[in-house]
């Protein structure tokens, strides 16, 4: 397993071979000089957000950071904050890619349980389709939708939505209405046609159940702001597309693998 002192020479021979100082370094980072030199000499931990600027400065794949590919069976590197399970002890990564009929399905289904909500605009949509593809890869270690998600300023949006929302309204499955709640324009959603639940398994149908539980009456802001505090946004670049790996790093109140907790109470809501 990787102990603080490895992954501090990892990230010293990155940084020398961009022949930067620690301090030029931490100015990228916007950290002060002394914790890189602590990260170098493996006196201080990584956090997961971290550990992704670390990858974008230093251009090395992230990957990298987490596993030796010298010996594919080493454990990940040991962050201030471990995967609830190892990443070793988990079947490898299923090959990530659109699946447009469970996405559909996916997407009637949370319409059908919450589309009369007048909060659920896109905005709440967006995350609520987020919470539910990235609690369901947490828990089961499966993608549910495929779906890839952008951090925008707003919270994570799916990538390419227009696209397959445009397909839906042609085939005559979802309609998009123009509207106004609390004086602002909202843009929403209303399914014509009812989900196939035979495209979802009885995990799936609980995971989104659970999503549209915890989240549905939330403001656009509430949930906005809440997505915002998750670590997989957190550690991803503006613009940049989210990776599923990172829902490994969350802890309570995001944690999937954790419903007993307390619910989140926001005035917002």
């Amino acid at each position: 397993m990787f102990d603080n002192a490895e992954i501090g020479k990892r990230i010293e021979s990155l940084r020398k071979k961009k022949e930067w100082t620690q301090q030029e370094l931490a100015d990228r980072m916007e950290l002060p000089r002394t914790s890189i030199s602590q990260i170098e000499q493996g006196k201080r931990n990584v956090t997961a957000v971290e550990l992704y600027q670390f990858s974008k400065e230093l251009e090395f794949p992230v990957s990298d950071f987490f596993f030796d590919q010298t010996n594919s069976k080493e454990e990940p590197i040991n962050f201030t904050k471990t995967p609830k399970e190892d990443v070793q002890e988990r079947e490898s990564t299923p090959s990530q890619q659109l699946n447009y009929q469970k996405f559909k399905n996916v997407l009637l289904y949370i319409l059908e349980k919450c589309a009369g909500k007048p909060n659920v605009g896109e905005t709440v949509l967006y995350k609520l389709l987020y919470f539910t593809d990235f609690n369901h890869y947490e828990k089961h270690e499966k993608f549910l939708t495929g779906a890839r998600y952008r951090k925008l300023p707003y919270g994570p949006v799916p990538f390419h939505l227009d696209r397959i929302f445009e397909k839906m309204i042609e085939e005559g499955t979802l309609q998009k209405i123009k509207t106004e709640y609390y004086n602002y324009p909202q843009t929403r959603y209303l399914p014509l046609d009812k989900a196939d639940l035979e495209e979802l398994n009885g995990a799936e149908k609980e995971t989104i159940d659970k999503v549209v539980e915890q989240y549905s009456d939330w403001s656009a802001s509430a949930i906005s702001d809440y997505s915002h505090k998750d670590i997989p946004w957190k550690a991803t670049s503006e613009g940049e597309i989210i990776d599923y790996e990172l829902a490994f790093y969350r802890e309570a109140p995001y944690s999937a693998k954790n419903y007993d907790y307390e619910e989140v109470e926001n005035s917002d809501i």
